[in-house]
């Protein structure tokens, strides 16, 4: 099949199947980059409800740029992967700062931004000004992978290069915005990475995976990520009726969000060793929660172990005098991780 007919079939298929989406009824860069970024690592149906929220506080590049990044982290809380929260409100900055506020309108210049790769380049450059540059994101790899029966893997320099060829020869040029959102749609929804319905897949018979029975193999991915495991000892130390907090500052995960005070360890603690801690060591401990909650958070490069100790204390311990001190009720104004999250919703 010549590849303006699957483009056409694809097309085609889009406007029987698409999702109504509030990013496919607008042009604008801004707003576009936004739910791209979302939904980097995040499904649909959750980032819808945080695309809302982000966009009615920030409606513009020059309402993100002038933000606080406190607010900024709380609007994004939930979506975990802090760090593209981070980018998009200094990318906001500098656009305000060297375009006036106005998002730049070449691909080139895009591409430049912070935060912006390949795909988020492409996707706003056809999107918001129809310009030809093809998306290739995990849905598109599968869809091109599978039609094609290319078995380079795709996460490989070779492998990338190959798709990416691929995938610019097989836009169409007179409207890439709607070829590119077919594409990822029907990646997304027919494609899909187990047990796609081929039955009813209008590019049959076309699909070399489905010719050879390779659907279920197809594409194939030359590595694995390594994992690290972490162990983080929380502690919700009570006294006078206040909340010690503290803002993770190193360049880590969940950087500039707030949490309880943290030991991270070999291992998490159990009950007996929390009193002989240095970080006690002048406190007075009265009283330690027999069941602390322990929760175990999988991250795409890391498993974290938490658990999280409540303990009441005589003394505030000379090495927690630094940390935040605020009312419980008052948690709600400072942006904190998902796991944290976790904890606080539980007590």
């Amino acid at each position: 099949m010549l590849s303006q007919n699957i483009s056409k079939v694809l097309q085609s298929w889009y406007s029987q199947h698409k999702r109504d989406l509030p990013w496919r009824h607008t042009a604008d860069p801004f707003k576009i980059w936004i739910s791209e970024i979302i939904l980097q690592q995040t499904r649909v149906n959750q980032g819808l409800g945080y695309y809302q929220r982000f966009i009615e506080r920030f409606p513009t590049v020059v309402s993100l740029a002038s933000a606080h990044e406190d607010e900024v982290l709380k609007h994004w809380q939930g979506l975990g992967y802090y760090s593209r929260a981070r980018n998009i409100h200094k990318t906001a900055q500098y656009i305000a700062e060297v375009y006036n506020g106005k998002f730049p309108t070449q691909h080139a210049e895009i591409l430049k931004l912070k935060g912006i790769g390949d795909y988020t380049a492409a996707a706003i450059s056809s999107f918001a000004f129809n310009q030809p540059f093809a998306v290739l994101d995990g849905n598109v790899f599968r869809v091109l992978s599978r039609l094609f029966g290319i078995e380079t893997p795709i996460d490989s320099t070779l492998g990338k290069k190959e798709f990416a060829e691929l995938a610019q020869q097989l836009i169409d040029k007179k409207d890439p915005a709607h070829h590119n959102q077919a594409i990822m749609e029907f990646g997304a929804l027919q494609c899909v990475p187990v047990q796609p319905d081929c039955a009813v897949c209008p590019l049959q018979q076309a699909c070399k995976a489905y010719e050879l029975d390779l659907v279920n193999v197809l594409p194939v991915k030359a590595s694995k990520t390594k994992v690290r495991d972490r162990y983080f000892n929380y502690f919700d130390i009570e006294f006078d009726d206040q909340l010690f907090i503290q803002k993770r500052t190193a360049k880590d995960i969940w950087q500039n969000l707030y949490e309880l005070p943290l030991i991270e360890a070999d291992r998490v603690f159990e009950l007996d060793e929390i009193p002989q801690l240095e970080l006690f060591a002048t406190a007075g401990v009265v009283e330690i929660d027999a069941n602390p909650l322990t929760v175990k958070h999988i991250l795409s490069h890391q498993r974290i172990f938490a658990r999280f100790f409540k303990v009441r204390v005589r003394v505030l311990p000379e090495n927690l005098r630094d940390l935040i001190s605020i009312k419980r009720e008052e948690l709600e104004n400072y942006a904190i991780s998902k796991l944290s999250s976790v904890y606080f919703e539980q007590k």
